[in-house]
């Protein structure tokens, strides 16, 4: 794994030389910090805490800093720094929430020189100031700074940035009072160290945590940042207010970010998980890193480089127990293996397509796309710059435009809001949305709805409410099929006739008596007449049936009782017909008197599948009409991994939610979890605030729950003073007047309250709802828009 390129660096008085080499740890390591004079080298993390030396050829063992039987959890570094002006001074943050220096220079075994337990849970950073020796910062998950001088047995100053857990704080190195910390909200504060009641200024930075910053060491307003959403941002802030300038987008959450010496626009990161390269990137430059440094086996937790003016060398700790010293001239770099050609879809579904131009300009039969201006090739020349690293090529880049109604999402928006995810049984669910998508115009998302209801209702609920059945003895009977008699139109060809001949009698099958049934046998009146919309029932059997097992239909003008024979079917059965009672006497209509019936088609009928209406009993069902639920949920599985492949994870999770259980167990959790963050992401792109919430909350996942019981805690400054809330009542325990009064009525609003954030003046909601229908400016007369 060594390489054996070597580069000497002159500095001064001290000469940097090396090559990329590394050395085995006891234990993973959590931080790094380097010496000033680029010689050594201390490594911390829970069950490490070393000090090497850096030679040319390898890493030497220094000292332990890990003295005694058993350590205390004092020893248990999540930080480390080495200060930049002592050489014998070092800090440690502990996880137990102590802050701890370190004199070297001390002659016992114990090198421990002061402790400070100030803070009630782990400290995630400490920081010493670039000029000031006793000066020490610190950065706590209790949400709390704290700035200690040396000198003294306890801090001297604690700043609360009223906010979540403070992932990181770092010291300006041009302005002397100034420092920048990082919070798992997604904001930073720049705070002045002489003012601890109140930050100078914050901004937020990212949508999630932001785990690291670091000031430009040598741009003055140079602010870089990196959080959870994979994203590095670098800040103006000598402007009012905060400017993004550059962003670079990681693949994975950033960790550390650090900025390259003597090379104004690079700096490197790492990532906190998946990823365990080390990149460092051009900031111009976004897309692609300018190098990379793949060495470690698991994920990088600290990086440093090794000198504050030597930009060739590059230190790194990791969690698979290894320390590396990188030499710069030995990273890959991914521009070489780089495609020169693009391509990318827009948000309306634009297309763009990027080429080198001699590639465009060599396809002599291409052809202009028709079309808007938008669809024209717009061409993309740089001017060559002789100190530009990158190499030059002129590219062509060509959008073809598409038609925004075809892509619009108001579907996508209509579904979330008029979906049903809970509150009633599951087959209502499952037809109303099957209604929503039906109305939409999405047919297949609302056969999915449908088949879903089929598939796991009880079958006894299945028949759709307000129609008749039949409350007889074979009532219990399984559905098996549904039929609606209608009546035979012209087009019709004999194929779907059944012919009733009264010439031939299956006596063998039949056990029928003149009294069980009241039949009408005028052959006028057995079918319905064209329009109407009468049903009749008619059962099948294999079996014989006695009295008791036939139903009776008793109609107004009943004739006399007469033996009701059945001819021979048409068409071929699976199973005997044995008998056929007699349709009931509504659907007896004089059909000979009809214009497109006449003769022996009076006798034709006409059976016609409807949905949900049952209308064949089979009184010895061949097989189980009622299969579990199981049976169907891989095939439901697979639906559900179709829709989310075609992208609509939004049918996905609704059908997640809604069968719940049903379905749960057979999808694994992290397929779950990447379904619910797509849909819930998606939902706030719209703005869907109680959609997406809905969805949080009915989620079973671990990982999607806990959403939205993050950053629940609400901060509030005095209206007046400006300063924070300490107590519970509408009295500002500082400038003593009522927090909460109404700027239209001024009186106390001791219920619901809004207000502006601008100016925090506020009241009432229906009071400033009216004023704000009349005035754009504050109700305080503050002058605030």
């Amino acid at each position: 794994m060594e390489k054996m390129s070597r580069v000497t660096t002159a500095l001064g008085s001290n000469t940097i030389s090396g090559r990329t080499m590394f050395c085995h740890l006891d234990a993973p390591a959590n931080a790094i910090s380097v010496c000033r004079d680029a010689t050594q080298v201390v490594v911390a993390g829970r069950n490490i805490f070393k000090i090497y030396a850096l030679e040319e050829e390898q890493f030497v063992e220094k000292l332990n800093l890990r003295v005694g039987r058993k350590p205390s959890l004092n020893f248990s570094c999540a930080d480390v720094m080495w200060h930049q002006m002592e050489e014998n001074l070092l800090a440690t943050a502990a996880t137990n929430g102590a802050v701890v220096t370190w004199n070297l220079g001390k002659p016992s075994r114990n090198k421990q020189d002061q402790l400070f337990t100030e803070h009630k849970r782990t400290v995630n950073k400490v920081c010493f100031h670039p000029t000031e020796v006793y000066m020490l910062l610190s950065g706590s998950q209790d949400g709390f700074m704290k700035c200690f001088d040396l000198r003294k047995k306890e801090s001297v100053s604690t700043f609360s940035g009223q906010s979540e857990s403070v992932r990181d704080v770092q010291f300006s190195m041009k302005d002397y009072f100034t420092f920048a910390a990082s919070f798992e909200n997604g904001n930073v504060q720049l705070w002045d160290i002489r003012r601890p009641d109140r930050y100078e200024r914050m901004f937020t930075a990212h949508t999630g945590p932001v785990f690291c910053c670091d000031w430009h060491p040598d741009d003055r307003g140079w602010l870089a940042t990196g959080g959870r959403d994979k994203m590095v941002k670098v800040w103006d802030m000598t402007t009012n207010k905060a400017k993004e300038i550059y962003c670079v987008q990681t693949i994975a959450s950033v960790a550390r970010v650090k900025w390259r010496p003597e090379r104004k626009h690079h700096l490197a990161t790492c990532s906190m998980m998946v990823d365990h390269n080390i990149y460092v990137w051009d900031v111009r430059r976004p897309f692609i890193p300018f190098a990379t440094f793949e060495e470690h086996k698991d994920v990088t937790t600290g990086i440093v480089w090794r000198h504050q003016h030597d930009p060739h060398f590059l230190l790194s700790g990791s969690k698979d127990s290894t320390l590396y010293q990188h030499m710069f001239k030995d990273a890959t770099r991914p521009v070489d293996k780089a495609n020169p050609e693009g391509l990318c879809f827009g948000l309306f579904g634009d297309l763009a397509f990027a080429a080198k131009e001699s590639l465009i300009n060599s396809d002599a039969n291409r052809k202009p796309y028709p079309g808007g201006d938008r669809r024209y090739p717009i061409f993309f020349f740089k001017k060559a710059d002789p100190t530009e690293q990158f190499t030059h090529v002129s590219s062509v880049l060509n959008v073809f435009g598409t038609d925004l109604e075809s892509n619009r999402m108001d579907w996508f928006v209509r579904t979330a809001q008029l979906y049903l995810l809970s509150g009633k049984p599951f087959a209502e669910l499952c037809d109303h949305n099957a209604k929503v998508a039906r109305e939409l115009k999405r047919p297949r998302v609302s056969t999915t709805w449908t088949m879903l209801r089929i598939m796991f209702s009880d079958p006894a609920n299945l028949t759709a409410p307000g129609l008749n059945h039949s409350h007889s003895k074979l009532g219990n009977l399984p559905l098996m099929n549904s039929f609606s008699m209608k009546d035979m139109g012209t087009g019709m060809g004999a194929e779907g006739r059944l012919e009733r001949s009264k010439g031939e009698l299956r006596q063998d099958n039949m056990h029928l008596e003149p009294g069980n049934l009241h039949i009408n046998n005028n052959n006028e009146e057995n079918e319905e007449t064209e329009g109407s919309e009468g049903q009749a029932e008619y059962m099948f059997g294999d079996a014989e049936l006695d009295d008791d097992d036939l139903y009776s239909m008793e109609h107004d003008n009943q004739m006399e009782e007469q033996e009701y024979i059945l001819p021979p079917e048409a068409f071929p059965l699976r199973h005997e017909i044995i008998d056929n009672p007699s349709a009931p006497e509504h659907l007896q209509q004089d059909k000979a008197d009809s214009p497109h019936v006449s003769g022996n088609e009076a006798e034709v009928m006409c059976l016609t599948p409807i949905e949900s209406f049952s209308l064949i009993s089979i009184s010895q069902p061949l097989f189980s009409p009622h299969l579990p639920a199981s049976f169907f949920c891989p095939i439901v599985r697979e639906m559900l991994s179709y829709y989310a492949e075609q992208g609509d994870v939004q049918m996905a999770v609704s059908v997640l939610i809604v069968l719940g259980d049903r379905i749960r167990k057979e999808i694994d959790d992290l397929t779950q979890e990447h379904w619910y963050m797509s849909y819930i992401d998606l939902l706030q792109r719209f703005e869907l605030w109680n959609v997406s919430n809905e969805v949080i909350k009915l989620s079973t996942c671990s990982a999607i729950t806990c959403l939205n019981q993050t950053s629940t805690t609400l901060h509030i400054n005095c209206s007046s003073c400006k300063r924070a809330m300490s107590n519970k009542g509408w009295i500002c325990n500082k400038c003593h007047q009522c927090a909460s009064v109404c700027a239209v009525c001024h009186h106390v609003v001791k219920g619901l309250f809004v207000w502006c954030q601008g100016c925090s003046h506020g009241g009432h909601l229906e009071h400033i709802m009216n004023w704000l229908k009349i005035s754009a400016h504050c109700p305080a007369g503050c002058g605030h828009l």
